[in-house]
């Protein structure tokens, strides 16, 4: 008896330790990792209820005890750049059982988030790096299925890019080459976008539910999460992997046969026509294709992509934020102008997230596009002007008139760093095109100063183009600019008596205003904001 008994409690010790949680690590701390410098890092990760965690980088050494829930976290001390490969480990202790987990050719430099959508996604090849330029890249994916409540896990992995290599972002890779050369460190990017998303996706629910004006997305999440069960998300879960396996299924009993006998049908088909024969009946599958099961997220209004693919990485230390979206909401005016409230809440929602302060957020104005209303520009302008911290880089140069996935990517990376260089590290040079500032009326002309003339205005290529006048009546016609000094005077015959001056206000206008920085003015207008209900500016805009 004594013998049994004995077995048994040492086969229940050996199934109990195969079954305890290891210490495990946030994916973002993995091998190949950039950790910033000189702030606090923060490590963080899972084990088991109430174990001791041990972290070890750089003769740092933290310890700490894991929660209730197996959740542990330790802080490191700031540290200077290094592009010294070290290893960062992590050991568990729990009832003399020790766990080690490690972490190597972990590198201290600068760490920025890219995010956005498609033009952000956009992936391209490394060039030459100069010498001693390390950048390294992490592609956010999310962990769960269904993303309606924010998420505390992530996949991916760290990558080199060196030449030649497969980046996960071209954009971020070229801004990260440029921040590398200027700093002399090395930089890591955590690329987090999702094409064809709003920004609606990117907000958490409790940011979104600050603005009265975006409580229509706030209703849209709340009615989602009322049928949203743990019990559906299962069953979705079962279904989509049913659905898999029928579809490879039915591609292999079903579509291979109906494809067969449809090139079969079209063969006899023309045969018949030469001959002037009746035409044989088309071919059909045998069974119909399967459907796949519709997700529980259906109908979810926001949050989903703050949920999967950003909540996860707070608070890991980082530098800053480059953004490139706005074309999922950039279709209709009433979508750019809501666009003012929006874009401005997600900013102030993530640095109020993260709890690291009002970090750099630079962002891409989007390109010329037919499919763009300039409101959306507009919109991304007076975010620049109304948030702290942030900058605007303007792309006007080098969008495509037919095509929402220009392919001309470095020149946006490009100015993004120029704009890190100036904001967030305080260089002094110019990041911007001429900024409008203000107007004035004198007669017959309107007078306008800028910001940013970067040594002077500049007319490309010829005379100022896109400029537009009106009078009381908010007719806009083509109108004369000339560069005077740091200023632009505008006149028209047609128009006496001015009172606003528009400036490449069109979905894909032929603006040439730059400044000697060699950097493009943005679109602007000096009449005021219009709304969704100023039928004059709607119907002449």
């Amino acid at each position: 008896m004594i013998k049994r008994t004995t077995t048994f409690l040492m086969m229940s010790l050996t199934l109990a330790l195969s079954v305890r949680a290891e210490v495990k690590p946030n994916a973002l701390f993995s091998n190949n990792a950039v950790l910033q410098q000189n702030v606090k890092v923060p490590v963080w990760g899972t084990a088991d209820p109430n174990e001791n965690v041990t972290v070890e980088f750089a003769g740092q050494k933290k310890t700490t005890a894991a929660d209730a829930q197996g959740n542990w976290k330790v802080t490191l001390d700031p540290m200077p750049a290094s592009a010294t490969p070290r290893d960062l480990t992590m050991s568990g202790n729990l009832k003399s059982q020790i766990t080690n987990v490690k972490c190597a050719d972990v590198l201290v430099g600068e760490v920025w988030v890219c995010s956005g959508q498609s033009n952000m996604a956009m992936t391209g090849r490394a060039d030459a790096n100069p010498d001693g330029v390390k950048v390294r890249m992490f592609a956010v994916g999310g962990k769960s299925p269904v993303n309606l409540k924010p998420q505390s896990e992530l996949t991916g992995t760290w990558e080199e890019c060196p030449p030649g290599a497969r980046l996960a972002s071209a954009v971020g890779y070229f801004f990260a080459r440029d921040i590398a050369k200027a700093k002399g460190v090395p930089v890591g990017m955590i690329r987090s976008a999702i094409g064809g998303t709003g920004a609606q996706v990117w907000v958490s629910l409790s940011g979104m539910e600050k603005e009265p004006e975006l409580k229509h997305f706030v209703e849209a999440t709340h009615k989602v999460l009322a049928r949203y069960t743990e019990a559906g998300v299962i069953k979705f879960t079962q279904d989509l992997a049913d659905f898999r396996v029928k579809s490879q299924e039915w591609k292999e009993k079903i579509e291979k046969p109906y494809q067969e006998s449809l090139k079969a049908w079209d063969e006899e088909n023309k045969k018949n026509k030469a001959e002037g024969k009746p035409l044989p009946p088309q071919p059909k599958p045998s069974a119909p294709k399967p459907v796949a099961p519709g997700s529980p997220e259906r109908g979810v209004a926001c949050s989903t992509g703050y949920n999967a693919l950003i909540a996860p990485l707070m608070p890991y230390a980082i530098k800053g934020v480059i953004w490139y979206q706005g074309e999922s909401n950039g279709w209709d005016f009433k979508l750019s102008y809501e666009y003012r409230t929006l874009f401005p809440r997600l900013i102030i929602d993530w640095r109020e997230k993260w709890g690291q302060g009002d970090f750099p957020f630079l962002f891409v104005q989007l390109p010329v596009f037919n499919g763009f209303d300039p409101e959306i520009r507009e919109a991304q302008f007076l975010t620049w002007k109304k948030i702290p911290n942030t900058a605007m880089a303007v792309t006007m140069d080098v969008g495509e008139a037919n095509n929402i996935h220009p392919g001309k990517k470095e020149p946006v990376g490009a100015r993004l760093a120029l704009a890190a260089r100036a904001l967030a590290y305080g260089e002094k040079i110019e990041y911007s095109g001429p900024e409008y500032d203000s107007f004035k009326v004198d007669k017959n002309k309107v007078v306008l100063t800028f910001k940013h003339v970067g040594g002077g205005l500049v007319a490309k290529d010829g005379p100022l183009k896109s400029f537009t006048i009106a009078g009381a009546d908010e007719k806009f016609v083509d109108a004369k600019a000339e560069i005077v000094g740091d200023t632009i005077v505008v006149t028209s015959d047609q128009v006496p008596i001015p009172v606003a001056v528009r400036y490449s206000w069109a979905p894909v206008p032929d603006g040439n205003l730059w400044n000697k920085a060699d950097l493009p003015a943005s679109p602007f207008r000096t009449d005021p904001e219009s709304t969704p209900s100023d039928t004059p500016v709607l119907k002449n805009r």
